[in-house]
Formats: C-alpha cells, sequence, structure tokens
C-alpha cells in the first residue's frame, strides 16, 4: 500500500457517498450550543455519535464533565500505537449557532443536508462538523490503507472535541492545563474558519485576538422633552457619537496609540505579500480606503488591528420619541494581532477618552480572545505546505493568522503546541447565518489532502520531527 492507496481509498469514502451519510447524521443533531435547554444534546453527539465513529478507528474515548459549572463536555480519545512515535493532537467543536430555522431559502431548513449544484447546504456543514469529518474520514483512510499492508499508522493520535465554541470555549483553557499529560503531542492539526478563497489550499498558524468593550454615557435618571430641554442638556448619543469618533476616524483607522498594531516583520510580511482577499463569486467589493493606510488589503486582515462599532442604541430606535435620551450605549470590537498589549485595553481606552474630553463617557471591557501565531517559516509549517502541494499541485496559502478568532491560544499558549490549521470552507460560506454550506468540491479536495497528509505524518520518525 502507498501513499497514492490511501487517497484512492478516501475518494471512494466521498465517491460512494459515505462522507454525506456521516455529515448528514452530524449535521441531524442539533447541538446549538447557544440554547440552554441542549445539555443532553451537545452530550450525546459526544456518548453517541463521536465515540461510536472514533472507536471504529481504534480510539479509546472518555468524556470530561467542563471545569466550569454548566458548561458543555468535552471527549478526548486516544490511539496510542507506540509512545516514541510522533504524536497529533487533533481538535474540533460538535457545537453549532443557532440554526434560525425560519430564514433557510435554500434545502429544507437548518437540520437536513441538502445539495444544490456545488453547495451542501445545512448547519455546521462548515463550522465545525463537515471539517471534523474530512479529517476523521481521511485518518480512516490512512489507517485502512495501513491495516491493509500490515503496516502501523507510525504516529499517536489524540482527538479532543469540545461543545461550546460557539459560547466561547468555557473551561477549554483549564481542561487542558489540567490534563498536559493526556493532550501531550509534537503538533496541534487541526481545522475550522475558510481558506483564503475557494480554490486555494491554505494554511493558517493562529487567530487575530478579540476584545469587546462597551462605551456607556449617562447623563441624567431619565429623558427630558426635546423642546422644552433642547439646548440646555447634553445628549448623550451625541457625545457618544463624538467620543467613537475620537476613537475610530471617518476612513476607519484606528486612532488610539496603544491599540494599533505594531509594524509587521518580515516573515509575516513576506507570507502575506502571497495574499489575495475577496476573490470568491458573491464576496463583496472591498473598500480600498478604508483602514488603516499604507496597508494592502491582506495586510489589514492578518497583520493589522481593526476597531468597530458593532452596535449602538439611544432612546427607542423602533419608536423615536422628541425627547433627548438618557442614555446611550455602543458595542465595539478591536480585532488584534500578536503584540498588542491587551492587558491595557480598559486602561489605553480611559487615558484617551479623558484625553479628549470626554471624561462622562464609562468603558467596560466585557470580553477578551487572546491572539496567536505560529511564525510563517516555522518547520512544521514547510512541512505541511509540501504535503498539501504534493497532493493537490497547488500553491499552498499560508496565513500567519485567521483574521476571525479561535481558541487557539489552548494550544499554542496553555499546551505550548506548534498549531497547523487546515481549513475546508471558503469565504462565502455563510457561516454563523441561515444557508450554510460548505462546497463538496472543496470537501473533496480537502479529504485527499488530509489522507496525504496524515499518510507523511506516518513516515516522520521521532528523530525527524520538524522542529
Amino acid at each position: 500500500m502507498t501513499r497514492d492507496t490511501a487517497i484512492e481509498f478516501v475518494e471512494r469514502y466521498f465517491d460512494e457517498g459515505r462522507f454525506l451519510d456521516d455529515l448528514a447524521r452530524r449535521v441531524a443533531r442539533r447541538t446549538q450550543s447557544q440554547q440552554a435547554e441542549s445539555a443532553a444534546v451537545l452530550r450525546a453527539y459526544l456518548s453517541d455519535e463521536m465515540e461510536a465513529a472514533l472507536g471504529k478507528l481504534g480510539f479509546i474515548s472518555a468524556l470530561y464533565d467542563n471545569p466550569v459549572a454548566n458548561g458543555a463536555p468535552f471527549l478526548i480519545a486516544r490511539r496510542m500505537e507506540n509512545p516514541a512515535w510522533p504524536a497529533v493532537l487533533i481538535y474540533g467543536h460538535g457545537d453549532v449557532v443557532r440554526g434560525q430555522d425560519e430564514q433557510w431559502t435554500h434545502g429544507a431548513g437548518p437540520w437536513q443536508v441538502a445539495i444544490e449544484e456545488d453547495c451542501w447546504y445545512g448547519r455546521g456543514s462548515a463550522d465545525n462538523k463537515g471539517q471534523h469529518t474530512v479529517n476523521l474520514g481521511a485518518l480512516g483512510a490512512v489507517i485502512e490503507a495501513r491495516v491493509e499492508a500490515g503496516q502501523p499508522l507510525g504516529f499517536n493520535v489524540t482527538v479532543l472535541m469540545e461543545m461550546g465554541e460557539e459560547v466561547g470555549s468555557p473551561g477549554l483553557n483549564d481542561l487542558c492545563a489540567a490534563l498536559k499529560e493526556e493532550l501531550r503531542a509534537d503538533v496541534l492539526i487541526a481545522s475550522d474558519g475558510p481558506r483564503i478563497s475557494a480554490a486555494r489550499p491554505t494554511v493558517f498558524l493562529g487567530s487575530r485576538g478579540a476584545a469587546n468593550f462597551e462605551l456607556s454615557v449617562t447623563a441624567r435618571a431619565k429623558a427630558y422633552h426635546s423642546g422644552n430641554w433642547g439646548g440646555l442638556l447634553s445628549n448623550p448619543a451625541v457625545r457618544l457619537a463624538h467620543a467613537l469618533a475620537s476613537l475610530i476616524d471617518e476612513k476607519g483607522r484606528v486612532r488610539v496609540e496603544g491599540l494599533r498594531a505594531a509594524p509587521i516583520d518580515a516573515p509575516v510580511a513576506v507570507a502575506i505579500a502571497d495574499l489575495e482577499v475577496g476573490t470568491d463569486p458573491g464576496d463583496p467589493d472591498i473598500d480600498t480606503e478604508w483602514g488603516e493606510p499604507g496597508l494592502t488589503p491582506a495586510e489589514r486582515v492578518f497583520g493589522s488591528n481593526t476597531l468597530e462599532v458593532l452596535a449602538m442604541v439611544a432612546g427607542n430606535p423602533a419608536q423615536p420619541v422628541g425627547a433627548i435620551p438618557a442614555v446611550s450605549r455602543a458595542f465595539c470590537q478591536l480585532r488584534f494581532v500578536v503584540g498588542t498589549d491587551i492587558a491595557r485595553l480598559e486602561a489605553c481606552l480611559r487615558t484617551h477618552l479623558d484625553q479628549h474630553g470626554f471624561p462622562d463617557v464609562d468603558v467596560r471591557v466585557t470580553l477578551v480572545a487572546p491572539a496567536t501565531r505560529l511564525a510563517p517559516d516555522h518547520p512544521w509549517v514547510n512541512w505541511a505546505v509540501r504535503s498539501i502541494t504534493q497532493t493537490t499541485g497547488k500553491k499552498v496559502a499560508i496565513l500567519p493568522n485567521l483574521g476571525g478568532t479561535i481558541p487557539n491560544d489552548a494550544f499554542a499558549d496553555v499546551l505550548g503546541l506548534p498549531t497547523i490549521w487546515i481549513p475546508h470552507s471558503y469565504p462565502g460560506c455563510a457561516q454563523h447565518a441561515p444557508n450554510e454550506h460548505m462546497l463538496g468540491s472543496v470537501a473533496r479536495e480537502a479529504l485527499r489532502l488530509m489522507a496525504g497528509l496524515f499518510w507523511d505524518l506516518g513516515e516522520v520518525s521521532a528523530a525527524k520531527l520538524p522542529a
């Protein structure tokens, strides 16, 4: 048996409809972690679906309660052949966002996979059930090829599956800290998020961090008539609008010194220079004059920080009345890269607002997810890119970090692992929205390249591990 045999096996898995069967069965489970009543469904996805699938591949599984009260459980499954051999940690999440059933316009709704041309619709098809189904299917094909040849797999595998990623992965870092030995590995190989474009295989090496914060102005206890009191009472919505304008200018440039990204270093700049964003049909037109000046669109997404206003409210927008509102609030988010001193976020905002004459604007940081990044020239990156190139014949896009945010700090910081993410979705997948889908063509190519990758990992001896 050869590498080509493993790839042939995984092609059959797709072409004979077995991949679709596995995906459809998983999509049908309504694992909405944002719904409090989903606890039993979340656990069953691990105990019934994942344990059974992994058991067929020779894994021994155990469920772990979440260290955080009311958090969803975790599954850790291990397939150990030889302690001296390389070890890989594979991560995935089985929870999804709310189905938004009534808003779907393709297929039969979020809980049934429906195929329309190349689009495979269903909640979780892109995030993350489709992606971990690809990885487990590819691993299964390699195991089958090795077994038929009378060969060992050649490496040890641990699978970590969580059911709370869509609500911020509560307990994941605590679990990783408590079970470092059980999760010991040489590298993380996982899949989430989109490729740079549908046609181009991609690896990314971490993610931008995300910090949510709320700004508010409370002018007084109640609203007052805008005719009787207009011109006499300050308007908190106006105050807040000007405060926001002091943070970010009319072209989206961050104006707070401590919140701007550091200059992009050379290896990251080289990787980003090869990237082009917004190239798929249906992608929005890029506003070329928006964002930090002097940067390419790819540099703005993968190498810089962005500050966004997510929502604002004052008075009653649904039924406005002639009154000066008492309170205004804005919900904001900073997406940031490695090197940003995010621990000083609240202090930076407070100092900036005070210096610009807005002591009445209150600041409250509500969520911080750290930024992570493996060096683009790391040996594990070079190894993965060579393998994917061999299988696909395509030039692989290397993203120093995803533009979005994933819980990679659990693996990069808590476990101290090199992290290689190989996404099997694409930017137009409608992730988190109605009509979420994966592309069948991407899924088939992803199965092939992951089978090649897992085969190649079995050829790496402990003495030749990338380091």
